[in-house]
Protein backbone atom coordinates (compact mmCIF):
# COMPACT_ATOMS: atom_id res chain seq x y z
CA UNK A 1 0.00 0.00 0.00
CA UNK A 2 1.35 3.43 -0.95
CA UNK A 3 1.87 5.70 2.03
CA UNK A 4 0.22 9.13 1.92
CA UNK A 5 2.22 12.08 0.67
CA UNK A 6 3.00 14.38 3.59
CA UNK A 7 4.20 17.99 3.63
CA UNK A 8 6.28 19.67 0.92
CA UNK A 9 3.62 22.27 0.09
CA UNK A 10 6.32 24.91 -0.40
CA UNK A 11 8.20 22.75 -2.89
CA UNK A 12 5.02 21.77 -4.73
CA UNK A 13 4.15 25.44 -5.01
CA UNK A 14 7.59 26.21 -6.42
CA UNK A 15 7.26 23.47 -9.04
CA UNK A 16 3.87 24.88 -10.05
CA UNK A 17 5.23 28.40 -10.27
CA UNK A 18 8.15 27.35 -12.45
CA UNK A 19 5.95 25.29 -14.73
CA UNK A 20 3.50 28.16 -15.16
CA UNK A 21 6.28 30.61 -15.93
CA UNK A 22 6.32 32.31 -19.31
CA UNK A 23 9.99 31.51 -19.92
CA UNK A 24 12.32 28.53 -19.99
CA UNK A 25 13.11 27.27 -16.50
CA UNK A 26 15.92 25.02 -15.31
CA UNK A 27 15.77 23.56 -11.79
CA UNK A 28 18.42 21.51 -10.01
CA UNK A 29 16.71 19.29 -7.42
CA UNK A 30 19.14 17.56 -5.10
CA UNK A 31 19.33 16.08 -1.63
CA UNK A 32 20.52 13.10 0.33
CA UNK A 33 19.52 9.58 -0.61
CA UNK A 34 15.92 8.59 0.40
CA UNK A 35 14.82 12.14 1.21
CA UNK A 36 11.91 11.97 -1.28
CA UNK A 37 13.00 13.72 -4.47
CA UNK A 38 11.38 11.24 -6.87
CA UNK A 39 8.25 11.06 -4.71
CA UNK A 40 8.00 14.86 -4.75
CA UNK A 41 8.21 14.99 -8.54
CA UNK A 42 5.77 12.13 -9.18
CA UNK A 43 3.28 13.57 -6.67
CA UNK A 44 3.50 16.97 -8.37
CA UNK A 45 2.85 15.30 -11.72
CA UNK A 46 -0.18 13.49 -10.27
CA UNK A 47 -1.62 16.66 -8.75
CA UNK A 48 -0.75 19.32 -11.36
CA UNK A 49 -1.02 17.03 -14.40
CA UNK A 50 1.53 18.97 -16.46
CA UNK A 51 2.57 17.98 -19.94
CA UNK A 52 5.63 16.10 -18.76
CA UNK A 53 8.41 13.86 -19.99
CA UNK A 54 9.87 11.79 -17.14
CA UNK A 55 12.98 9.66 -17.50
CA UNK A 56 15.07 7.88 -14.85
CA UNK A 57 18.73 7.20 -15.59
CA UNK A 58 20.03 3.77 -14.65
CA UNK A 59 23.48 2.56 -13.53
CA UNK A 60 24.47 1.24 -16.95
CA UNK A 61 26.69 2.19 -19.89
CA UNK A 62 26.50 5.45 -21.80
CA UNK A 63 25.28 3.62 -24.91
CA UNK A 64 22.46 1.97 -22.96
CA UNK A 65 21.51 5.28 -21.35
CA UNK A 66 21.40 7.12 -24.67
CA UNK A 67 19.29 4.33 -26.22
CA UNK A 68 16.87 4.35 -23.27
CA UNK A 69 16.55 8.15 -23.36
CA UNK A 70 16.13 8.21 -27.14
CA UNK A 71 13.38 5.62 -27.09
CA UNK A 72 11.58 7.45 -24.26
CA UNK A 73 11.63 10.64 -26.34
CA UNK A 74 10.35 8.69 -29.39
CA UNK A 75 7.47 7.17 -27.38
CA UNK A 76 6.52 10.56 -25.96
CA UNK A 77 6.55 12.26 -29.35
CA UNK A 78 4.92 9.57 -31.49
CA UNK A 79 2.85 7.73 -28.88
CA UNK A 80 4.14 4.49 -30.39
CA UNK A 81 6.75 1.87 -29.59
CA UNK A 82 10.17 2.50 -31.17
CA UNK A 83 12.31 -0.22 -32.79
CA UNK A 84 14.40 -2.11 -30.23
CA UNK A 85 17.66 -0.70 -31.57
CA UNK A 86 16.44 2.86 -32.11
CA UNK A 87 18.79 5.51 -30.70
CA UNK A 88 19.94 9.02 -31.54
CA UNK A 89 23.53 9.25 -32.70
CA UNK A 90 24.70 11.25 -29.69
CA UNK A 91 23.49 13.27 -26.69
CA UNK A 92 23.49 16.66 -28.46
CA UNK A 93 21.04 15.23 -31.00
CA UNK A 94 18.87 13.84 -28.22
CA UNK A 95 18.76 17.22 -26.50
CA UNK A 96 17.82 18.93 -29.75
CA UNK A 97 14.84 16.54 -29.96
CA UNK A 98 13.72 17.80 -26.56
CA UNK A 99 13.90 21.39 -27.78
CA UNK A 100 11.59 20.53 -30.67
CA UNK A 101 9.06 18.98 -28.26
CA UNK A 102 8.93 22.25 -26.34
CA UNK A 103 8.81 24.67 -29.28
CA UNK A 104 5.12 25.53 -29.09
CA UNK A 105 3.68 23.96 -25.94
CA UNK A 106 4.91 24.00 -22.35
CA UNK A 107 6.82 20.84 -21.46
CA UNK A 108 8.27 19.68 -18.17
CA UNK A 109 11.28 17.43 -18.68
CA UNK A 110 12.45 15.54 -15.61
CA UNK A 111 15.74 13.64 -15.69
CA UNK A 112 15.88 11.69 -12.44
CA UNK A 113 19.03 10.08 -11.00
CA UNK A 114 21.08 12.39 -13.20
CA UNK A 115 24.27 11.33 -11.42
CA UNK A 116 24.02 7.85 -12.98
CA UNK A 117 24.18 9.56 -16.34
CA UNK A 118 27.17 11.64 -15.23
CA UNK A 119 29.00 8.51 -14.05
CA UNK A 120 28.56 6.82 -17.43
CA UNK A 121 29.06 9.91 -19.59
CA UNK A 122 30.84 12.77 -17.73
CA UNK A 123 30.70 14.97 -20.85
CA UNK A 124 26.89 15.00 -20.77
CA UNK A 125 26.86 18.12 -18.60
CA UNK A 126 28.88 19.97 -21.27
CA UNK A 127 26.52 18.71 -23.98
CA UNK A 128 23.55 19.87 -21.95
CA UNK A 129 25.15 23.23 -21.28
CA UNK A 130 25.63 23.77 -25.01
CA UNK A 131 22.07 22.68 -25.74
CA UNK A 132 20.69 24.99 -23.04
CA UNK A 133 22.64 27.98 -24.30
CA UNK A 134 21.67 27.49 -27.96
CA UNK A 135 18.18 26.01 -28.02
CA UNK A 136 16.64 24.76 -24.75
CA UNK A 137 16.71 28.17 -23.05
CA UNK A 138 14.80 29.62 -26.02
CA UNK A 139 12.10 26.95 -25.91
CA UNK A 140 9.01 26.54 -23.74
CA UNK A 141 10.78 24.08 -21.45
CA UNK A 142 10.80 23.45 -17.71
CA UNK A 143 13.85 21.23 -17.17
CA UNK A 144 14.47 19.44 -13.86
CA UNK A 145 17.67 17.54 -13.11
CA UNK A 146 17.44 15.45 -9.95
CA UNK A 147 20.23 13.58 -8.21
CA UNK A 148 21.17 11.96 -4.90
CA UNK A 149 24.95 11.62 -5.22
CA UNK A 150 25.61 14.92 -3.47
CA UNK A 151 29.35 14.92 -4.07
CA UNK A 152 28.90 14.51 -7.81
CA UNK A 153 26.03 17.01 -7.96
CA UNK A 154 28.23 19.61 -6.30
CA UNK A 155 31.31 18.92 -8.42
CA UNK A 156 29.72 18.51 -11.84
CA UNK A 157 26.52 20.56 -11.64
CA UNK A 158 26.63 23.18 -8.89
CA UNK A 159 30.28 24.15 -8.52
CA UNK A 160 31.80 27.20 -10.19
CA UNK A 161 33.94 24.97 -12.43
CA UNK A 162 30.99 22.85 -13.63
CA UNK A 163 29.77 23.38 -17.23
CA UNK A 164 26.20 23.89 -16.02
CA UNK A 165 27.14 26.51 -13.43
CA UNK A 166 24.95 29.59 -13.75
CA UNK A 167 22.46 27.99 -16.13
CA UNK A 168 19.84 26.90 -13.60
CA UNK A 169 17.08 29.32 -12.66
CA UNK A 170 16.44 27.57 -9.32
CA UNK A 171 18.39 25.16 -7.11
CA UNK A 172 16.32 23.26 -4.61
CA UNK A 173 18.05 21.34 -1.82
CA UNK A 174 15.38 19.00 -0.49
CA UNK A 175 15.74 18.75 3.26
CA UNK A 176 14.44 15.99 5.54
CA UNK A 177 10.90 16.50 6.80
CA UNK A 178 10.53 18.43 10.07
CA UNK A 179 9.47 16.74 13.30
CA UNK A 180 6.16 18.62 13.22
CA UNK A 181 4.72 16.36 10.51
CA UNK A 182 5.44 13.09 12.36
CA UNK A 183 1.92 13.17 13.83
CA UNK A 184 0.49 12.63 10.33
CA UNK A 185 2.70 9.61 9.74
CA UNK A 186 2.38 8.09 13.22
CA UNK A 187 -1.13 8.99 14.40
CA UNK A 188 -1.10 6.19 17.01
CA UNK A 189 2.17 7.26 18.62
CA UNK A 190 2.40 9.61 21.59
CA UNK A 191 4.56 12.73 21.35
CA UNK A 192 7.45 11.18 23.29
CA UNK A 193 7.35 8.08 21.06
CA UNK A 194 7.49 10.27 17.96
CA UNK A 195 10.47 12.12 19.40
CA UNK A 196 12.16 8.72 19.87
CA UNK A 197 11.40 7.81 16.25
CA UNK A 198 12.84 11.13 15.09
CA UNK A 199 15.96 10.53 17.21
CA UNK A 200 16.52 7.25 15.35
CA UNK A 201 15.40 8.07 11.82
CA UNK A 202 15.49 11.84 11.46
CA UNK A 203 13.14 13.28 8.87
CA UNK A 204 13.82 10.87 6.00
CA UNK A 205 10.45 9.69 4.59
CA UNK A 206 11.79 6.38 3.24
CA UNK A 207 12.99 5.45 6.72
CA UNK A 208 9.64 6.38 8.24
CA UNK A 209 8.00 3.92 5.86
CA UNK A 210 10.13 1.16 7.38
CA UNK A 211 8.75 1.93 10.87
CA UNK A 212 5.15 0.72 10.55
CA UNK A 213 2.73 2.88 12.52
CA UNK A 214 0.66 -0.14 13.53
CA UNK A 215 3.66 -1.67 15.36
CA UNK A 216 4.80 -0.33 18.71
CA UNK A 217 8.23 1.25 19.09
CA UNK A 218 9.98 -1.85 20.43
CA UNK A 219 8.56 -3.99 17.62
CA UNK A 220 9.83 -1.51 15.05
CA UNK A 221 13.29 -1.44 16.63
CA UNK A 222 13.44 -5.24 16.58
CA UNK A 223 12.19 -5.48 13.00
CA UNK A 224 14.19 -2.68 11.37
CA UNK A 225 17.33 -2.27 13.50
CA UNK A 226 17.98 -5.56 15.27
CA UNK A 227 17.03 -7.76 12.32
CA UNK A 228 20.32 -8.08 10.47
CA UNK A 229 18.61 -8.58 7.11
CA UNK A 230 16.69 -5.28 7.35
CA UNK A 231 17.57 -2.83 4.59
CA UNK A 232 18.40 0.00 7.02
CA UNK A 233 21.70 -1.72 7.84
CA UNK A 234 22.92 -0.96 4.31
CA UNK A 235 22.12 2.74 4.52
CA UNK A 236 25.28 4.07 6.27
CA UNK A 237 27.49 2.41 3.65
CA UNK A 238 25.34 3.71 0.79
CA UNK A 239 25.21 7.23 2.19
CA UNK A 240 28.96 7.44 2.64
CA UNK A 241 29.59 5.88 -0.78
CA UNK A 242 28.05 8.98 -2.35
CA UNK A 243 31.12 10.90 -1.19
CA UNK A 244 33.96 8.59 -0.18
CA UNK A 245 35.91 5.99 -2.14
CA UNK A 246 37.53 4.48 0.97
CA UNK A 247 35.34 5.12 4.00
CA UNK A 248 37.24 3.07 6.63
CA UNK A 249 39.00 5.90 8.48
CA UNK A 250 35.91 8.07 8.18
CA UNK A 251 33.79 5.37 9.81
CA UNK A 252 36.26 5.38 12.73
CA UNK A 253 35.63 9.09 13.12
CA UNK A 254 31.86 8.59 13.05
CA UNK A 255 32.20 6.02 15.83
CA UNK A 256 34.40 8.33 17.88
CA UNK A 257 32.01 11.27 17.64
CA UNK A 258 28.99 9.04 18.31
CA UNK A 259 30.67 8.00 21.56
CA UNK A 260 31.29 11.54 22.78
CA UNK A 261 34.59 12.60 21.19
CA UNK A 262 34.24 16.24 20.13
CA UNK A 263 37.70 17.66 19.40
CA UNK A 264 40.43 16.41 17.02
CA UNK A 265 42.47 15.29 20.01
CA UNK A 266 39.58 13.32 21.52
CA UNK A 267 38.67 11.82 18.12
CA UNK A 268 42.27 10.72 17.56
CA UNK A 269 42.40 9.14 21.00
CA UNK A 270 39.21 7.13 20.43
CA UNK A 271 39.81 6.15 16.81
CA UNK A 272 43.54 5.42 16.95
CA UNK A 273 44.15 7.67 13.93
CA UNK A 274 47.00 10.17 13.94
CA UNK A 275 45.82 13.51 15.24
CA UNK A 276 47.53 15.44 12.44
CA UNK A 277 45.25 13.75 9.88
CA UNK A 278 41.98 14.33 11.76
CA UNK A 279 41.32 17.92 10.53
CA UNK A 280 41.43 16.80 6.89
CA UNK A 281 39.06 13.91 7.55
CA UNK A 282 36.72 16.24 9.43
CA UNK A 283 36.84 18.76 6.59
CA UNK A 284 35.68 16.13 4.11
CA UNK A 285 32.91 14.90 6.40
CA UNK A 286 31.76 18.47 7.06
CA UNK A 287 31.36 18.98 3.30
CA UNK A 288 29.01 15.98 3.20
CA UNK A 289 26.72 17.62 5.75
CA UNK A 290 26.72 14.52 7.94
CA UNK A 291 29.23 16.04 10.40
CA UNK A 292 29.03 19.60 11.65
CA UNK A 293 31.38 21.78 13.63
CA UNK A 294 29.49 23.91 16.11
CA UNK A 295 30.73 26.83 18.13
CA UNK A 296 28.88 28.66 20.90
CA UNK A 297 26.52 31.10 19.20
CA UNK A 298 27.84 33.82 21.50
CA UNK A 299 31.34 33.33 20.03
CA UNK A 300 32.85 33.95 16.54
CA UNK A 301 33.12 31.02 14.09
CA UNK A 302 36.87 30.84 14.71
CA UNK A 303 36.37 30.10 18.41
CA UNK A 304 38.67 27.41 19.81
CA UNK A 305 35.66 26.05 21.70
CA UNK A 306 34.37 24.40 18.50
CA UNK A 307 33.04 20.86 18.82
CA UNK A 308 32.12 18.24 16.22
CA UNK A 309 28.77 16.46 16.10
CA UNK A 310 27.02 13.99 13.83
CA UNK A 311 24.32 16.13 12.26
CA UNK A 312 22.33 13.30 10.67
CA UNK A 313 20.06 11.66 13.29
CA UNK A 314 20.03 8.26 11.58
CA UNK A 315 23.83 8.03 11.36
CA UNK A 316 24.14 9.35 14.90
CA UNK A 317 21.87 6.58 16.22
CA UNK A 318 23.44 3.87 14.06
CA UNK A 319 27.03 4.59 15.09
CA UNK A 320 26.09 5.00 18.75
CA UNK A 321 24.01 1.84 19.19
CA UNK A 322 24.38 -0.53 16.23
CA UNK A 323 27.67 -0.24 14.35
CA UNK A 324 29.77 -2.19 16.85
CA UNK A 325 27.12 -4.88 17.25
CA UNK A 326 26.88 -6.02 13.65
CA UNK A 327 28.53 -9.39 14.38
CA UNK A 328 26.06 -10.07 17.20
CA UNK A 329 23.10 -9.09 15.06
CA UNK A 330 24.33 -11.30 12.22
CA UNK A 331 24.18 -14.24 14.64
CA UNK A 332 20.70 -13.29 15.80
CA UNK A 333 21.83 -12.00 19.22
CA UNK A 334 19.45 -9.07 19.66
CA UNK A 335 18.78 -8.71 23.38
CA UNK A 336 22.05 -7.03 24.34
CA UNK A 337 21.56 -4.35 21.71
CA UNK A 338 17.93 -3.86 22.70
CA UNK A 339 18.83 -3.53 26.37
CA UNK A 340 21.50 -0.94 25.58
CA UNK A 341 19.04 1.08 23.52
CA UNK A 342 16.48 0.95 26.33
CA UNK A 343 19.08 1.88 28.93
CA UNK A 344 20.64 4.82 27.10
CA UNK A 345 17.92 6.15 24.79
CA UNK A 346 16.64 8.59 27.42
CA UNK A 347 20.02 10.31 27.72
CA UNK A 348 20.60 10.06 23.97
CA UNK A 349 17.37 11.91 23.18
CA UNK A 350 17.95 14.47 25.91
CA UNK A 351 21.47 15.22 24.74
CA UNK A 352 20.66 15.56 21.05
CA UNK A 353 17.11 15.39 19.70
CA UNK A 354 15.24 17.23 22.45
CA UNK A 355 17.74 20.08 22.41
CA UNK A 356 17.51 20.31 18.62
CA UNK A 357 13.71 20.36 18.71
CA UNK A 358 13.75 23.11 21.34
CA UNK A 359 16.17 25.09 19.20
CA UNK A 360 13.83 24.57 16.25
CA UNK A 361 10.95 25.82 18.41
CA UNK A 362 12.84 29.06 19.05
CA UNK A 363 13.71 29.44 15.36
CA UNK A 364 10.11 28.92 14.28
CA UNK A 365 8.56 30.93 17.11
CA UNK A 366 9.15 34.17 15.24
CA UNK A 367 5.75 35.50 14.16
CA UNK A 368 3.82 32.81 16.02
CA UNK A 369 4.24 33.46 19.74
CA UNK A 370 5.07 36.56 21.70
CA UNK A 371 8.75 36.79 22.53
CA UNK A 372 10.17 40.12 23.68
CA UNK A 373 12.81 40.07 20.95
CA UNK A 374 13.82 38.03 17.93
CA UNK A 375 17.18 36.29 17.68
CA UNK A 376 19.12 36.24 14.42
CA UNK A 377 21.18 33.21 15.50
CA UNK A 378 20.01 30.14 17.40
CA UNK A 379 22.03 27.24 18.74
CA UNK A 380 23.68 26.35 22.02
CA UNK A 381 26.58 27.79 23.98
CA UNK A 382 29.22 26.55 26.36
CA UNK A 383 32.29 27.68 28.23
CA UNK A 384 34.76 25.67 30.25
CA UNK A 385 32.50 26.16 33.27
CA UNK A 386 28.91 25.88 32.00
CA UNK A 387 26.62 25.01 29.10
CA UNK A 388 23.23 26.28 27.92
CA UNK A 389 21.12 24.06 25.65
CA UNK A 390 19.21 26.72 23.72
CA UNK A 391 20.61 30.16 22.98
CA UNK A 392 19.25 32.87 20.73
CA UNK A 393 21.24 36.04 20.21
CA UNK A 394 20.78 39.33 18.39
CA UNK A 395 24.11 41.12 18.56
CA UNK A 396 22.83 44.33 16.97
CA UNK A 397 20.04 44.76 19.50
CA UNK A 398 22.05 43.32 22.41
CA UNK A 399 19.40 40.75 23.29
CA UNK A 400 19.92 37.18 24.48
CA UNK A 401 17.60 34.21 25.03
CA UNK A 402 18.82 31.36 27.25
CA UNK A 403 16.95 28.07 27.48
CA UNK A 404 17.26 24.86 29.51
CA UNK A 405 16.02 21.50 28.16
CA UNK A 406 15.09 18.50 30.30
CA UNK A 407 13.99 15.15 28.83
CA UNK A 408 13.10 13.45 32.11
CA UNK A 409 9.48 12.19 32.25
CA UNK A 410 9.25 13.79 35.71
CA UNK A 411 8.04 17.36 36.23
CA UNK A 412 10.85 19.84 36.87
CA UNK A 413 11.11 22.21 39.81
CA UNK A 414 12.21 25.78 40.31
CA UNK A 415 15.82 24.73 40.91
CA UNK A 416 16.24 24.06 37.17
CA UNK A 417 15.21 27.62 36.37
CA UNK A 418 17.34 29.08 39.15
CA UNK A 419 20.32 27.18 37.77
CA UNK A 420 19.70 28.61 34.31
CA UNK A 421 19.57 32.18 35.60
CA UNK A 422 22.75 31.65 37.60
CA UNK A 423 24.64 30.78 34.40
CA UNK A 424 23.80 34.10 32.72
CA UNK A 425 27.06 35.93 33.44
CA UNK A 426 29.01 33.14 31.69
CA UNK A 427 27.24 33.81 28.39
CA UNK A 428 26.47 37.52 28.19
CA UNK A 429 29.05 39.17 25.89
CA UNK A 430 31.26 41.68 27.66
CA UNK A 431 30.54 44.65 25.39
CA UNK A 432 27.33 46.66 25.74
CA UNK A 433 24.26 46.44 27.93
CA UNK A 434 22.16 43.29 27.31
CA UNK A 435 18.58 42.22 27.90
CA UNK A 436 18.06 38.54 28.70
CA UNK A 437 15.00 36.32 28.41
CA UNK A 438 14.74 32.74 29.65
CA UNK A 439 12.99 29.62 28.35
CA UNK A 440 12.44 26.34 30.14
CA UNK A 441 11.62 23.18 28.15
CA UNK A 442 10.64 20.07 30.11
CA UNK A 443 9.21 16.88 28.66
CA UNK A 444 7.31 16.10 31.87
CA UNK A 445 6.19 19.66 32.56
CA UNK A 446 6.81 21.83 35.59
CA UNK A 447 5.93 21.63 39.26
CA UNK A 448 3.65 24.28 40.73
CA UNK A 449 6.56 26.12 42.36
CA UNK A 450 8.24 26.49 38.97
CA UNK A 451 5.01 27.70 37.37
CA UNK A 452 4.57 30.32 40.08
CA UNK A 453 8.18 31.43 39.69
CA UNK A 454 7.74 31.86 35.94
CA UNK A 455 4.59 33.94 36.39
CA UNK A 456 6.21 36.36 38.84
CA UNK A 457 9.70 36.38 37.38
CA UNK A 458 9.43 39.84 35.82
CA UNK A 459 9.01 41.33 39.29
CA UNK A 460 12.21 39.80 40.70
CA UNK A 461 14.51 42.44 39.17
CA UNK A 462 17.28 40.00 38.31
CA UNK A 463 20.32 41.67 36.76
CA UNK A 464 24.07 41.52 36.48
CA UNK A 465 26.97 43.80 35.73
CA UNK A 466 25.92 44.51 32.13
CA UNK A 467 22.60 42.70 31.74
CA UNK A 468 19.01 42.78 32.89
CA UNK A 469 16.57 39.85 32.92
CA UNK A 470 13.18 40.77 31.50
CA UNK A 471 11.13 37.55 31.55
CA UNK A 472 10.77 33.78 31.65
CA UNK A 473 8.53 31.28 29.87
CA UNK A 474 8.20 27.53 30.45
CA UNK A 475 6.92 24.83 28.10
CA UNK A 476 6.32 21.10 28.21
CA UNK A 477 6.51 18.47 25.48
CA UNK A 478 2.84 18.69 24.58
CA UNK A 479 3.15 22.44 23.92
CA UNK A 480 6.36 22.10 21.89
CA UNK A 481 4.83 19.22 19.92
CA UNK A 482 1.65 21.14 19.15
CA UNK A 483 3.53 24.30 18.18
CA UNK A 484 5.93 22.50 15.86
CA UNK A 485 3.00 20.65 14.36
CA UNK A 486 1.08 23.86 13.69
CA UNK A 487 4.10 25.78 12.45
CA UNK A 488 5.34 23.00 10.19
CA UNK A 489 1.94 22.88 8.50
CA UNK A 490 1.78 26.64 8.04
CA UNK A 491 5.37 27.18 6.87
CA UNK A 492 6.35 23.70 5.65
CA UNK A 493 10.03 24.57 5.37
CA UNK A 494 11.12 21.19 4.04
CA UNK A 495 13.50 22.52 1.42
CA UNK A 496 15.94 25.29 0.70
CA UNK A 497 15.31 27.16 -2.52
CA UNK A 498 18.19 29.21 -3.92
CA UNK A 499 17.70 31.49 -6.92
Amino acid sequence: MTTPFIGRSRELGELNRRYQSQKAEFMILYGRRRVGKTRLITHWMEMAKPRAFFWIAAPTSSVDQLRSFSQAVFRFESQSQPPADMSYGDWPTAFEALARLAEKERLAVIVDEFTYLLEAEPAVSAYLQHAWDHSLSKSNLFLILSGSHLGMMHRQVLSYQAPLYGRSTANLLLQPLPFGVTHSFYPNYSADERVAVYAMLGGVPAYWERFASERNLTQNIRSEFLNYSASLHDEPRLLLADFLRDPHNYISIFRAIANGARTPKEIAGFSGLEEKHIPQYLSVLTETGFITRRVPVTKPPTSRLGRHFIADPFLRFYYRFLARRQSQLALGVEEQALEEIKRHLLDFIGTYTWEELCQEWLLRATGHVHLPFLPDQVGSAWTRKAQVDVVGINSMEKTLILGECKWSPKAMGRDVLDGLVQKTAEFVPSEGRWRVYYLGFARGGWLREAQSYAKTFEKTNVQGENWTAIGLSILDLSQVDQDLRDWSESKDNGGEIVF
